[in-house]
């Protein structure tokens, strides 16, 4: 079993940065991928970010090109999300989650543990 919890969201205005985190704690294997998911309110949960064990960045959704940046720390087993820029349609619970087997995947049900999420709200 893997544990995950994340934190760092919050409210800020649009323009403005973030930070999330995301500790992973229990049976953690090398080799797996971390990714960062989001869910607006009546939407469904899309990939906004996927890193591979090794710390390269081998994903990111179009609508966070040039804002996000995922790191991982597999010392710390942590994964960071750096959000810049935010922008109103940036509002969603986000998850952070992991895939043991690795692979670049964007699919959520290909993810085997997930975070409870924080809520990261974006005012006009």
């Amino acid at each position: 079993q893997v544990q995950l919890v994340e934190s760092g969201g919050g409210l800020v205005q649009a323009g403005g940065s973030l930070r999330l985190s995301c500790a992973a704690s229990g049976r953690i294997f090398s080799d797996n991928t971390m990714a960062w998911f989001r869910q607006a309110l009546g939407k469904e949960r899309e990939c906004v970010a996927v890193i591979s064990w090794s710390g390269g960045p081998i994903y990111y959704a179009d609508f966070v090109k040039g804002r996000f940046a995922i790191s991982r720390d597999n010392a710390k087993n942590t994964v960071s999300l750096q959000m810049n820029s935010l922008k109103p349609e940036d509002t969603a619970v986000y998850y952070c989650a992991v895939r043991v087997a690795g692979g670049r995947w964007v699919q959520w049900n290909r993810y085997d543990y997930w975070g409870q999420g924080t809520q990261v709200t974006v005012s006009a």
